[in-house]
């Protein structure tokens, strides 16, 4: 809704610029007019005076358009509207006649050689003559204050619309990123007590402990949806010394990631699930173990992040079961913090291994 008090700085010169330029090409028409007939003026002053006759309207306008529309938005167009408005346009005749019949009576454009008639004859022929043209001239701003009104209106519906459902998408981010705690916290406690079965006490007691300080990190640390990836490294890091203590010998690892790419921005918790699916369906169902290799790269404004483990070959139709529920999560994340502009792969490398890929628009942390 338009309010008077709303008017600043920039939407007064915007009024004062539409005016004026009313009155600039009144001006320019008349005096050129007579000009061209032969008639003798000081054309200067009637060129500022016809000007200088437009300031009520330009003063006027914020009250018009709010009568338009705040006035309207609360009353209604009820009789009391339409008289409000009918009385409004007779002050504003009043006013305008009685301001441009003392700029006249003041600087005497017209015929400065003549005598000058009266105030109050000036201002009843003024009066008379500008009846319509004062109609015509209220009914345009009332329609371009309904413009302008619709315009912000439509503005602020499409950035509440925006709001929301930006902070739709951080609590769907929210519920997703919170999925993957307890995730992964069930997956090591399993891998907690697979230890203790196989009388690997201190072994269990070191992930318990590892797993205990991750998680304090995680919940300290990770408060933001997008970290950098020198961060989400050193949380991969913290993973796989608990998963060492898991895999022992059976478990090689190689992280390259270039130190140019630390301070690039990636979804939090992007790598751990990748790497915990890694190992769940690669690793840990080879009896002699095998390697896990993170390789980073940039190309062509992208990040490109490469996980590849030695294990069993993906199956033609392991799509068609989701490819559980981190890669789910991992997928709708990246949805909602990239749209369309993001690749989430896995297939087959070689003859043994199967290789995940993500790629991102590249950005600075």
């Amino acid at each position: 809704m338009f309010s008077i008090k709303t008017i600043g700085v920039r939407q007064w010169l915007w009024i004062c610029a539409v005016w004026g330029v009313l009155g600039f090409m009144e001006a320019v028409q008349t005096v050129f007019s007579m000009y061209a007939q032969g008639m003798h003026h000081s054309w200067v002053t009637l060129f500022l005076t016809l000007t200088a006759s437009w300031v009520p309207w330009a003063l006027a306008t914020p009250l018009i358009f709010y009568l338009g529309t705040g006035f309207r938005s609360e009353r209604g167009w009820r009789v009391s509207t339409w008289a409000l408005h009918l009385i409004t346009m007779m002050s504003l005749t009043v006013v305008t006649a009685a301001w441009q019949t003392s700029l006249e009576h003041i600087f005497h454009p017209w015929a400065p050689q003549e005598s000058q008639q009266s105030f109050l004859q000036g201002f009843l022929t003024t009066l008379e003559g500008g009846m319509v043209y004062t109609i015509v001239l209220y009914a345009m701003t009332l329609t371009a204050g309904y413009s302008v009104d619709s315009r912000l209106r439509l503005a602020r519906e499409m950035a509440d619309a925006a709001r929301l459902n930006e902070q739709l998408s951080l609590a769907r981010l929210d519920a997703l990123r919170q999925q993957i705690e307890p995730h992964f916290i069930f997956n090591a406690l399993n891998a907690s007590v697979g230890l203790i079965r196989e009388d690997r006490g201190e072994d269990a007691v070191r992930m318990i402990v590892g797993l205990s300080e991750f998680l304090r990190r995680v919940s300290t640390e990770f408060k933001d949806h997008q970290v950098a990836l020198s961060q989400e490294m050193e949380f991969l890091e913290r993973y796989l010394d608990i998963q060492k203590v898991r895999f022992a010998d059976r478990l090689q690892i190689s992280l390259q990631v270039p130190a140019e790419l630390l301070d690039a921005k990636i979804p939090t918790l992007l790598l751990q699930p990748l790497v915990e699916n890694a190992l769940k369906h690669g690793i840990a169902k080879r009896v002699q173990g095998g390697a896990i290799r993170v390789l980073a790269s940039q190309s062509e404004g992208r990040l490109r992040i490469n996980i590849y483990n030695d294990g069993p070959l993906l199956k033609p139709d392991w799509e068609a079961g989701g490819g559980g529920i981190g890669l789910a999560n991992l997928r709708a994340r990246l949805s909602l913090l990239y749209g369309k502009d993001f690749e989430l792969s896995m297939e087959n490398h070689g003859l043994a291994g199967v290789e995940a890929l993500v790629s991102v628009p590249y950005r600075d942390a």
